[in-house]
């Protein structure tokens, strides 16, 4: 197994030891659990550098550097609502935009249809960093603790707008894909009826060449 992989799969045993140091009261849990979460987010960005640096990009990293991310991002907004640092409510309309998205994604992917990621879904992962580091600081500090809604805020906004983006990318998408489909079928179809017209030419031809 190549180092992007290995830091991805890295990144997955991190999330439970993140959950656990959220959920259990002892002094100076937020730095320890604002480290654990934030190794975990540099190691997102450092496989994919890598993956890319030595040209070592493979099926099981396309595949499982983004469920690590998104367990990743999942368990530490839930834990953030076990703690009563995160609204329940904003935390339930970003998973739920994780979910749309990924059966659009699924959707699509059967079909052999690929849909670029949208720069928003980039700031949005950004973001999601970013406010999930400060509610993490902010259980013992106020000021990071209204930054970090502030931040939550930009995700809620940025989810909405991303899977709105990809959303009509997709119907896009689709709708040249069953054009596509339909013009295939017909030229599939006009070449089979010529194909026979042809074929029963040439058997009348040999029928009458036949009586001669």
């Amino acid at each position: 197994m190549n180092l992007p992989n290995s830091l991805t799969l890295a990144r997955i045993f991190l999330i439970p030891l993140l959950v656990v140091v959220l959920l259990t009261k002892f002094d100076g849990k937020e730095l320890v659990g604002a480290a654990i979460f934030g190794l975990a987010a540099f190691t997102d960005w450092l496989d994919g550098f890598l993956a890319r640096r030595r040209k070592q990009v493979t099926t099981f990293g396309q595949l499982m550097d983004p469920l690590a991310d998104k367990l990743l991002i999942t368990r530490a907004l839930v834990s953030l609502v076990q703690m009563e640092l995160a609204p329940a409510w904003m935390v339930a309309v970003i998973l739920g935009r994780e979910l749309g998205v990924t059966v659009l994604r699924s959707v699509a992917y059967s079909r052999g249809i690929t849909i670029p990621a949208s720069p928003l879904g980039k700031v949005k992962m950004m973001s999601q960093v970013v406010a999930i580091l400060l509610l993490i600081l902010g259980e013992n500090l106020q000021g990071f603790f209204v930054l970090g809604n502030v931040a939550l805020w930009v995700v809620v906004v940025t989810s909405l707008v991303s899977a709105g983006d990809y959303y009509r990318r997709f119907t896009q998408v689709l709708s040249r894909s069953d054009v596509s489909d339909f013009e295939a079928a017909r030229e599939r179809a006009a070449s089979k009826k010529a194909s026979d017209t042809d074929t029963g030419a040439d058997q009348d031809q040999s029928r009458i060449a036949s009586h001669f």
